[in-house]
Parts: structure tokens; sequence; C-alpha cells
């Protein structure tokens, strides 16, 4: 190419920018429309990224797996006796294990007691993670053993908050669990896994006969090893272990019919929010290509609107190229502003998010610094994405529009400008924009509905003024159950003693929420029948009145059912429909067999309530209750080594209003015995329903952008296809037509536009909706609800009428004498 040419060529792409610029509606408007699908996509991107797509902040993240039973290709969780048993795996640099849900600690020392969650680790865990403590050193095999030397690490932002950033604190002592700790190091900044405070030894046995799953471990691959031939091993040797145990391992038989493997480990981790990112990713994805959609459709109409002057040049001697570079060159304006004003845009959406959004909606990797902050891979996509599409979009509409002045195309459409059929890839590209916007509204109006019929399930308790708090009875003081239950009674004590409060109450856990901490009891049975595992509740005598479960059949709680009394039980409906075929009333529930069989009498059925919330299909689940003070040493020691107890009470007016009364009666029983989440049982319930509330607030935003692009869409083909259609409608005015009647013929052109492309919509959904489905089906819907796809309906169809009611009103008064002027 000659620099001459080269000149040229800058001339007319400089030309054509300042034609643009003198007069910007057109820039304006296909920019915007571009903005709008670049930059829902790279917001969407950016929330994504930061859970799913970027590296876990480690070392060679790629080396690290997750090992244990695998559950649709998933790894779940391993035992303490399991990964013993998966000591010396051939391929494994080092191998690590951490407990998958931070315990409550108490922690006392150096300011005003405190609960914080704790994470247990090995010595192991973070060599495996290549990471370094900022501060101290790491544990050692020792202090990893029971009755080892009691030490603790502490998390940078607790060791900021706690002890100020003083590097003497390392060395000192801190009291955890009434047991003096010595702090050996702090963990690095960014160091986040558990997102506890500190962390403890795991304290296994030697030859750990623990089969509870509550654990996850992580290998570190050695160079050359294969994932594949690792999970071949963790498969082989764990099965081998099962077999020679024989019937001596608990649920021996389970586990023989376990498959065991291996897991990228950043895929473990972001296992549980991979289903709801993909759908982000797809309504994102579905905007962004209605903009791209849109935006072909004016390009082509603006290509269709300088074809006259494409043909002069042409006849003049002109190349293609140098017909086609204005339009190429305003192009690449529309791709440079759509980028910029989309960046811009989800910037701006990204800061409203981080500033409104409740915390407790937010995932981890979202509060980092610069977690919500456009990067370069945002970027990227933004330039990619936006200059590609619409350099395809000019391409396509100067395609379209060389054939608009053909001598087929003069002869229909005469002097009127363009042709009918000059109007059809304007037609088919709007009803996929309807199409495409149809599967957005109707995955928003899913997430309505649900939220809309949440309100209106009757959740089996009442939760208004309800305050509730959390508290883990510190070890050294409270070290069995005996003195835990007497801890609990003088608190529901002095609690019932606060002015306003109704009554008080204490239990392993609320009748909703808590999903993180539930308590599965095992091996239990019937008289004669099959072992089976059930949901488990401690509670004191008022728990039932506190939250209002209705009796169903027998008698609550009392006073008197106590240790060393007749052991007493009540079930939930559920449980008495699977276990008892509804008759569980004065039945017998044994867990266990032998000398140390345990047994209770059910004397009494209650209400089935929601414990993950009224949108969780699988929410009711059969539940045995137990008073409190019944509960025997070592089933308590095992719920403490989880969870805190839950304490309620029942108060006229604002719950919130009590939390000082609630920390004054705790200050006055048990002075160092700190509590946590105090909080209403209403924020609790409302807590269950937040992720389909962000849900619905993306996709909703999403679907009104997708609903605002097919109506721009729709009235830009309507408003040309008017004009293309001027002598036609000037003739059937000179023949009689009414106003009415032609107004009415644009109308129903664009209706039928809208019907084809719901249709379509319809049609495209059950084909390829896999990624929506899997994510509304938690909420117990089809992503075609009958009644979303009924109101998506209605809403494109009034956005459809209002986009073509304009260019029909034009229509209905054109003037024949107009219209066929020049003929």
């Amino acid at each position: 190419m000659n620099i001459a040419l080269l000149r040229v060529w800058l001339a007319e792409v400089w030309q054509a920018w300042r034609a643009s610029l003198r007069r910007p509606g057109f820039l304006l408007l296909a920019a915007v429309v571009l903005a709008l699908g670049v930059g829902s996509a790279s917001a969407v991107f950016t929330l994504i990224d930061g859970v799913l797509l970027r590296p876990l902040p480690y070392p060679q993240p790629q080396r690290l797996v997750a090992l244990g039973r695998l559950e649709q290709g998933n790894v779940t969780a391993v035992s303490p006796q399991q990964y013993q048993q998966l000591a010396g795996l051939p391929g494994v640099e080092s191998l690590g294990i951490f407990k998958g849900d931070p315990v409550a600690a108490n922690i006392a020392g150096d300011g005003e007691p405190v609960q914080v969650p704790a994470l247990e680790i090995d010595h192991g865990l973070l060599p495996t993670l290549r990471v370094q403590p900022a501060l101290g050193r790491n544990f050692t095999a020792q202090e990893d053993r029971p009755h080892g030397p009691p030490v603790v690490l502490l998390y940078h932002g607790f060791w900021l908050r706690r002890f100020g950033g003083n590097p003497a604190a390392v060395g000192q002592t801190m009291e955890v669990e009434g047991v003096a700790h010595t702090i050996v190091g702090v963990l690095p900044e960014g160091f986040d896994l558990g997102q506890a405070s500190i962390a403890l030894p795991t304290t296994f046995p030697a030859h750990s006969r623990d089969d509870g799953t509550n654990y996850t471990a992580v290998a570190r691959l050695a160079q050359g090893a294969t994932r594949e031939a690792l999970g071949a091993q963790v498969d082989t040797r764990l099965h081998a272990f099962y077999v020679a145990e024989g019937n001596a391992a608990y649920s021996s038989d389970y586990w023989r019919r376990s498959h065991f493997g291996v897991q990228d480990f950043g895929a473990k981790q972001h296992q549980d929010q991979r289903a709801t990112a993909l759908m982000w990713l797809a309504c994102a994805a579905l905007l962004l290509l209605i903009a791209l959609v849109n935006l072909t459709n004016l390009m082509m109409l603006r290509a269709m609107g300088r074809s006259h002057e494409a043909s002069v040049r042409g006849a003049l001697g002109a190349s293609s190229w140098r017909v086609a570079l204005p339009s190429m060159a305003e192009g690449v304006l529309v791709g440079l502003f759509g980028v910029l004003l989309g960046q811009a845009l989800a910037a701006a959406g990204l800061l409203a998010l981080r500033t409104w959004m409740p915390v407790d909606w937010m995932a981890v990797e979202w509060t980092r610094p610069g977690g919500l902050s456009l990067g370069w891979s945002a970027w990227a996509l933004a330039i990619a994405v936006g200059l590609f599409g619409a350099l395809v979009a000019t391409v396509l509409g100067l395609w379209r529009g060389r054939t608009a002045l053909s001598m087929d195309s003069l002869r229909e459409g005469g002097r009127s400008g363009f042709s009918r059929r000059s109007g059809l890839l304007g037609r088919v590209l709007v009803i996929a924009q309807v199409a495409l916007a149809s599967l957005l509204l109707c995955t928003a109006g899913v997430f309505l509905r649900t939220l809309l019929d949440n309100a209106k399930v009757d959740l089996g308790f009442d939760a208004r003024g309800v305050l509730t708090f959390e508290l883990a009875p510190v070890k050294a003081t409270y070290p069995d159950a005996a003195s835990v239950q007497a801890l609990s009674q003088r608190l529901v004590e002095r609690l019932r003693r606060i002015p306003g409060v109704r009554q008080a109450e204490a239990g392993t856990n609320l009748p909703a929420g808590d999903s993180s901490g539930q308590w599965n009891e095992g091996d239990l049975h019937v008289p004669g029948g099959e072992a089976f595992n059930a949901q488990f509740r401690g509670v004191s005598p008022a728990f039932f009145e506190v939250f209002g479960i209705r009796l169903r059949q027998g008698r609550l709680f009392a006073d008197s059912d106590v240790r060393g009394g007749e052991a007493v039980a009540i079930v939930n409906r559920k449980f008495a429909d699977t276990y008892y075929g509804g008759h569980a009333l004065g039945q017998i529930i044994q867990q266990g067999s032998g000398a140390g069989m345990l047994s209770a009498r059910i004397v009494g059925v209650v209400a089935d309530t929601y414990q993950f919330g009224p949108e969780d299909p699988d929410s009711v689940l059969p539940i045995l209750y137990l008073p409190l003070a019944q509960v025997d040493d070592d089933s308590l020691r095992m719920f403490r080594n989880y969870e805190p107890l839950r304490f309620a009470i029942k108060v006229q007016g604002d719950p919130d209003g009590y939390r000082n009364g609630v920390k004054q009666a705790v200050a006055e029983v048990a002075p160092d015995q700190p509590i946590s989440h105090v909080r209403s049982m209403a924020w609790v319930v409302h807590d269950t329903t937040t992720d389909t509330e962000f849900n619905l607030m993306l996709v909703g935003l999403l679907g009104g952008l997708a609903l605002l692009l097919a109506g721009v869409g729709m009235y830009a083909v309507m408003a040309v296809a008017v004009a293309a259609r001027e002598r036609e409608f000037g003739v059937r005015a000179a023949l009689g037509a009414s106003p009415r009647r032609l107004l009415l013929l644009v109308l129903r052109g664009g209706l039928l536009q809208i019907v084809f492309g719901l249709a379509a919509g319809v049609v495209l959904g059950a084909a390829g909706s896999s990624v929506l489905r899997a994510v509304v089906a938690q909420l117990g819907r089809s992503v075609f609800d009958p009644w979303a796809i009924l109101v998506a309906c209605a809403v494109l169809a009034c956005s459809g009428v209002l986009a073509c009611l304009a260019p029909a009103l034009r229509a209905g008064r054109t003037a024949p004498m107009h219209a066929l002027r020049g003929e």
C-alpha cells in the first residue's frame, strides 16, 4: 500500500468521523445500545471472575486438588480416619486438612471477651498451599496431636483488630475456651480460607476412628503426576481399607459402595456458586447478543440510508473499499464510544453494588481490595466484544444495503426509498431480540414469583417479636452437659426478667437458618426396625412457645423433663409420617444397640418447619426434639465441637431494642462469656431468601435492559418499514383505506413479530436453558413457569405496541398526493 493511498484512506476515515461528530444523534444511539450490552457483560464477568475464574491466591494453584468421596463428579468431604489412610500416596508432594466450616471459639485476654470463628487445620495444610506465616511459624506435628501444646495462629485482620498489628503479639498467650494458648504466628494478609479469625490445630489421635465427614483434604500434586492417576489411587486405597475393616468400621457398607477421587481445589471451593454464576453469565450473554442484534439493525438501516450515496460513488469509479470505508470508520467509532461508555456503566454499577448491597449477599472475594473493580481481563473482553461486534454489525449492514437500490428493489420501492424486501432481515432480527428478551424476562419472573410465593408460605413458626443470639459455653468453665445445662437454665431465667420479655428459651438450633450447622443424629431406629438418620434438636421447654410452633398431638416438654426422669421426645409431623405412618404418639424411638442403647418415649407431635427457608423444596426435614436437660454428655460434646447454642426471647415491640438488655443479662450470669450474632428472627428468615433477592435484582436489571433494547430495535425497524412503504400506504389511502385501517395494518405486522419472537423464545429456552433450569430447580420451579411466561408475554406485547405506535400513527396520516407525487 503506497503512502498516497494510505493518506486518502485516512482522510476518508477522518471525514467520516467528523460527519458523525457534527451530527451525533446516530452515533450516541448506537453507542448507548452497544454500551448496555458491553457494560452488562463486563460487570457480570467481573463478578464471576472474582469467584470462579480468578486463580486461587496460592502458588501453582493448578496443582492443588481436594480428595474425598465423589458425588456427581464433585468431592464432598473426608473424615479424619480416611485422611490418615491417604498418607504417603504416590504422586502427592504434600497433604493437608481443614474443617469444612469454622467453629465458634471464645477468646479472652488483652481486651473484652469475644466469640470468633476458628478454623481447625493440621500442620500440613500451610505447606501444601505454599503459605508462609507473615510472622512466626506454622503448627508442628506434635501440636496436631491430642493433649499437645496449646497453640494458635492469628488471621491478619484479627491480629490488627485485637493487637493493633503489634509484632510482639507472637509468643504471647491468649485464652481460647478458657485455656492459655501460645500465639505462634500471624497468617499473611489476604489468607481468608474459612473466613475465620484464628486457626487451631486439628488434634487428631494417631489412629483416629472418626468417620465423620466434616473436613476437606487438600493435596499438592508432585511434578508429572496427574489428577486421574491420583484419583484412581485414592479410590483403590480407601476401598481396600473398608474391605479390610469389614463391619468394624462405622457405616462400612456405605463406604464400600461409595466412590472416591480428586477434584480441582478451586472448583471444590466454589462448586456451590457455579450454577448461579453460569446463570448470570448466560443472562449477560443474552443481553449482549440482544445489543449486538439491535446494533446490527441500526447499522443496516444506516447503510440503507446511505445506499444512494454509495451507488453514486460507485458509478463515479470508487472501489468497493472506498465506498465501504466511511461506514467502517463510523463502525469503529461506534465501537470505541460503546466500549468506553459501557465500561463507565459497568464501573458505576459495580460501585453501586459495593456501596448498597448487604455484606451478607457478597462473596468473600468481592470484599477484598479491588474485588469489584474492572481488571485488565474485563477491559480486554469489552474491547474485543465491542469493536468486533460493531465491525460485524457494520459489515452485515453494508452487505444488506448493497441491494437496496438494485433494479428489482427500485421497481418495488420506487421513490419511497426502500423496498419491502429490504426490511425482511430487520424484522428477523427483531424476532430474534424478542426471543432472547423473553428468556431473560421469564427467568426474572421465576425469581419474582418465588419471592411472592415465599411471602405467603406458612413457615410453621412465628418469627415476629423474637430476638436471637449465639453463645458457645467456654469449654474449660463448662466442661460437661450438666454445667452447660445449668448455665442455660440460669441464663433463660435471667432473660425472662428483662422488662418486655414474654418468654425465653435455649436450644441447639433455631427453627430456620443455620444451613451450615445441622445436627444429624445417626443410628436411630424404631424397635425392631432398620437404622436411619434424622435431624436432632435439643431444646428447652419454652422453645415451641417462643417460636409459636403448633402442637398437633400430645404434649410439649415440661420443666420436669430433666436428667434422671423418663426420657421423652417430640417429633415433627414429617418424622411421624415417615417413620411411624403418622402414628408416633406414645411410640418408642431408640438409638444404638446393646447395653448402650438409648430409648425415649414420644410424647408429642408438632408442626413441620422450613429449616432452610420457604424457597428450598427439601427444607422440611424429619426432626427429633429432645429436652436440652436430657441430652447426654457425648451428644452435647459432639455438638459443641461444631456449633454454639442458640438462645431466643419473645418480646413486646421491636426485638432490636432489647440488644443491650440481653448483653447485660449475659454479663450478670456469666461475666467472661461472650455472645455473637444478636439479631431478630425475622432477619434470620429473610437471610434464607437473600440469594433469590440478589438473583432477582441482577436478572431483573438485565431483563429490563433487554426489554428496552428490544423496544428500540422494534421501533427502528417499524419506522424504516413505514418509510419504505410510504407509496403503498398512499395508494391504499387513495383507494379508500381509512387511517385506522392503515394504523392497524402496521400494528398487526409488529405484533406478528412479537408472537413469532415469543414462540422462538420458548423453543430456544426448551432446547438450551439447562443452565437456567439447574439454578431455578433449587427453587422448586421450572424456568418456564406459566405465570412467568404470561407476564413476559404481556410486558413484551405492551412494549411492542408502544414501539410500533408512533410509526403506525405516521402510516395512518400518510397523504396520498404526497406519497404519489413524482409518479
